[in-house]
């Protein structure tokens, strides 16, 4: 046992004697060799005359998935404790997870392990506690976090990296440190043995800690996370990345579900629609009934064929991959948490489509999958199926370089191609640095767009700050969306819930939507409306919509680009959509039964053509002095007739969005407050 007193100290305090018993296991053959060096390893540490402590955690801090605020002293004496230091952006961060979650099934809190989460923010908004929240649920962290947004016991314990963990024994005394990715084999080895040790000593206890999980009180909704959405323009249908529900909805432009493959909970299966399963997929392409997957924690790339109604893989071996060169056939190549894919071509070859650019934000890289044979520049012809890096050293750095395999990426989540001359380039929303980078269709050079600074190894250059090139600011951007009508590029600015507008000619970045309020705040034009960390965005009807896939809100926003108004797109399901995932069934829509004296305007006939847009516009004015009731629903309707078969009637009417539908009822009161303040 340890003599009385202890000392508080920093992870460097345990690294002489760690490093001499990971040098020791080196050399250990059988698996009784390894347990015997880390039984051996804590006896020695278990009796120093004085123990290495943590601090306590401090009074004020802001508690998740608890009842009440933990105390390492009370709450977690006896108990075997890993604390994971991390910040919920971080690809490493999030790679680390699936361990934890596997150590969580493997010991409970009677078998004496708890797992602690500190969270230590990198960027300001990470520190909001409402974030942290939508991030805990959003990859299913069960064990208790606390908002570290000061980081003093990031200080404390001189942490230096995200991820960091920190193994305690029951004293809540260091025992181990682990930091960075890649360690389950010895954060297991070394969980398992500290427990046994204890045990054999009677110092471990089997009380349970008071848990209550946020995401036992999440009501019911259609979307839950949408992390991408992309538009087919040739069958006017809208894909969604459901990431929440773990699974893909092909819908119309109205809103109604034609399919939902995958979800509700997290998978790995190939096979028809009504047996696959995704795990958090992200990006989405699609073009002649297909569909392309960045299945991203399963680590492929999906293929959906609505034809045949089945879903196979086409890249990956659906474990983490650490090859940052490839050149294997897509299924044989393993490849690391991609983020979004893009269909294009290389600058060489005709425009045809043949290959799907990846994002591939867990390796810091851009990779190609050739769906037909072709060539990339400075390669000689690729076989069909060949998936390799295209650009990207792998290294986490913000560098340009005119050589692609010497340039360096942080975590790109976002692609978008311009292939039309001048740009003929990859726009990449590179999230860690805070950028938006280009690379060369013709010769994979890699420059910078907007965002940043120069000095490559800085990737704490952000803010919300519109200008030109690197005098533009960004916070962790996850989409971007070009808009070849305009030449202009959209940016999904995910932490300072926005959507911005750059010229990329010019390199001026201006702020187009979102108040940086995440306050879901029902408003039809852009300078009022708000987002919450919005993580993709696409542009359909011949450039004049906007699709944002409005991550945190768990919404499809509809920004209508010629009239400057902001709809929410209703998500629904009609009786015959394949849908397997938790939907609720909306109740059939019914023309509403007004009054008499309800009042009824009739328009003049307008002659249209198919494919034309009528706009309607609907002002409402109170009399001074009234105010609308909370709670009572009021309703409209427009009916339109003489309506031939095969002629879809659109209606956009004061930001309700684009709806394929004759009647659209009832307005909440406060969607009508939005209306009149609009005009």
């Amino acid at each position: 046992m340890a003599a009385s007193g202890v000392r508080s100290c920093g992870l460097s305090g345990l690294l002489p004697a760690q490093t001499s018993l990971e040098y020791a296991l080196l050399d250990a053959v059988t698996q009784r060799e390894k347990d015997d060096l880390v039984y051996q390893y804590l006896q020695k540490v278990d009796g120093w005359e004085q123990d290495l402590s943590v601090p306590e955690f401090p009074e004020g801090l802001e508690w998740l998935n608890t009842e009440e605020p933990i105390s390492v002293y009370k709450d977690l004496r006896g108990k075997v404790v890993i604390l994971d230091f991390f910040s919920y952006c971080c690809i490493n961060c999030i790679h680390l997870l699936p361990d934890l979650h596997e150590l969580e099934h493997t010991y409970s809190d009677k078998d004496g392990l708890l797992i602690v989460g500190v969270h230590s923010a990198k960027f300001p908004n990470e520190k909001v506690l409402d974030n942290i929240t939508s991030a805990v649920l959003r990859y299913n962290i069960t064990h208790p976090v606390v908002n570290d947004a000061d980081a003093s016991l990031w200080q404390d314990l001189e942490v230096s990296c995200w991820p960091t963990l920190v193994i305690l024994g029951p004293r809540g005394n260091m025992l181990f440190s682990l930091i960075g990715e890649g360690h389950k084999e010895k954060l297991f080895l070394y969980t398992s043995i500290a427990l046994k040790y204890y045990k054999d000593r009677g110092q471990i206890r089997d009380n349970k800690i008071g848990i209550k999980l946020y995401k036992d009180s999440l009501p019911p909704s259609p979307l839950l996370f949408p992390g991408k959405v992309t538009v087919d323009h040739a069958t006017n249908r809208l894909v969604i990345a459901d990431t929440g529900h773990h699974r893909i909805l092909v819908i119309w432009k109205n809103g109604q579900i034609q399919y939902s493959i995958g979800g509700p909970n997290p998978g790995r299966k190939d096979g028809l629609f009504s047996e696959s399963t995704f795990n958090s997929p992200q990006g989405v392409a699609m073009m002649d009934n297909v569909i392309y997957v960045a299945d991203t924690e399963n680590h492929l790339i999906r293929k959906i064929d609505l034809e045949a109604e089945r879903v196979s893989t086409v890249a990956g071996i659906g474990v983490q991959g650490t090859d940052k060169e490839g050149g294997a056939k897509g299924e044989q190549q393993p490849i690391c948490s991609p983020w979004d894919v893009a269909f294009g071509t290389s600058g060489s070859e005709v425009k045809r489509n043949n290959i799907l650019w990846i994002a591939m934000a867990g390796i810091h890289q851009i990779w190609a999958l050739l769906l037909d044979s072709s060539k990339l520049p400075k390669k000689n012809e690729l076989k069909k199926g060949t998936c390799l890096r295209f650009a990207g050293s792998g290294n986490e750095e913000n560098r340009n370089n005119a050589y692609p395999h010497k340039a360096g990426f942080a975590q790109p989540s976002g692609l978008s191609l311009a292939s039309e001359d001048p740009w003929n380039c990859l726009f990449v929303a590179d999230s860690e640095s805070s950028t938006v980078r280009t690379v060369s269709l013709k010769d994979g050079a890699v420059k910078h767009l907007i965002g940043g600074e120069r000095d490559p190894m800085n990737l704490f250059a952000f803010g919300d700050v519109d200008g030109v090139g690197i005098d533009a600011k960004l916070q962790h951007p996850l989409g971007v969306a070009w808009d070849k009508k305009r030449n202009l590029l959209y940016v999904a600015d995910s932490y300072n819930h926005k959507i911005k507008v750059v010229d990329p000619k010019t390199k001026n970045c201006t702020t187009l939507a979102g108040t940086g309020n995440t306050n879901n705040v029902t408003s039809s034009s852009f300078t009022e409306s708000t987002f919450n960390e919005p993580g993709g965005l696409c542009v359909g009807e011949n450039g004049r919509l906007l699709y944002v896939a409005d991550t945190n809100n768990h919404q499809i926003k509809v920004m209508d680009l010629e009239t400057k108004t902001i709809s929410v797109l209703p998500v629904f399901k009609s009786e015959n959509a394949v849908v397997d995932g938790p939907l609720r069934l909306e109740k059939p829509k019914s023309v509403p039964k007004l009054p008499k004296s309800a009042p009824s305007i009739r328009l003049s006939p307008v002659t249209v053509c198919p494919g034309q847009t009528l706009q309607f516009k609907l002002g409402l004015d109170l009399p001074s002095g009234t105010k609308l009731t909370d709670g009572v629903p009021s309703c409209w309707f427009l009916t339109a007739e003489g309506k031939k078969a095969g002629h879809a009637c659109s209606t956009q009417v004061d930001g309700a969005g684009p709806a394929d539908r004759r009647v659209l009822n009832p307005w909440p009161p406060a969607a009508l407050r939005g209306l009149i303040a609009e005009y």
